[in-house]
């Protein structure tokens, strides 16, 4: 996993990185709901984690878009080549600890990586992520609840990891399978157009998986 340094001199949105940096809250984000139907179908038939494939789906789709690998360092930007991430597994006892990731891997080779992951966390895991945290994606889940908006906790200022939680799928009667994604992601870095280019690209990602690609 590399890093650059993007040049602030030919970056084209200083002006609105300023801005939105001199915010209180500057944050941007969305909840839409996903067409899941053919991941779930294939995720049954295959007997594999429906969680473990829409997290590879959503890690592999904020990587293709660029603004999402960015952070702010240092009143600039440092963009990376790729992103892990790190996702909440459920302890006994009700708490949780932070699992990372790597993505871009064999499906095969991701699926043994994250079970050996999970185990090891749930023995010895805690909050505190494992590796270089700024280059997360920071990911939770709701399975409970199928919600129409969510509220995200965030440290303010310059912290900038993209934060992407979904909830629990519901099937209609016409066998569409529907469920909520919301991203959160800093304004002074992203904004509304690379939010769409994030769903856009899930919903590839998905079509990826169950094509075996």
């Amino acid at each position: 996993m590399a890093c650059r340094m993007i040049d602030m001199q030919r970056y084209p949105r200083r002006e609105h990185f300023d801005y939105f940096r001199s915010l209180p809250y500057p944050y941007v984000g969305v909840t839409a709901e996903v067409d899941v139907s053919a991941l779930a179908g294939f995720c049954k038939a295959q007997g594999c984690s429906f969680y473990l494939s829409f997290l590879h789906a959503a890690a592999l789709a904020a990587d293709e878009v660029a603004p999402l690998r960015q952070r702010i360092r240092g009143g600039g930007i440092v963009e990376y080549s790729e992103c892990p991430t790190s996702h909440i597994e459920l302890k006994e006892g009700g708490t949780y600890c932070y699992c990372t990731l790597r993505h871009h891997l064999s499906w095969d080779a991701y699926l043994r990586s994250a079970a050996e992951e999970r185990e090891k966390c749930r023995e010895k895991g805690a909050i505190q992520e494992d590796g270089d945290v700024e280059s997360m994606y920071f990911i939770s889940a709701l399975p409970w609840l199928h919600y129409s908006s969510l509220i995200q906790p965030v440290a303010g200022g310059d912290e900038s990891n993209p934060r992407i939680t979904w909830g629990k799928f519901q099937w209609d009667g016409a066998g569409k399978c529907a469920m909520p994604l919301s991203i959160l992601a800093h304004h002074a870095l992203v904004d509304g157009v690379h939010l769409a280019q994030f769903y856009e690209k899930v919903q590839e990602k998905m079509a990826a998986i169950c094509q075996g690609r």
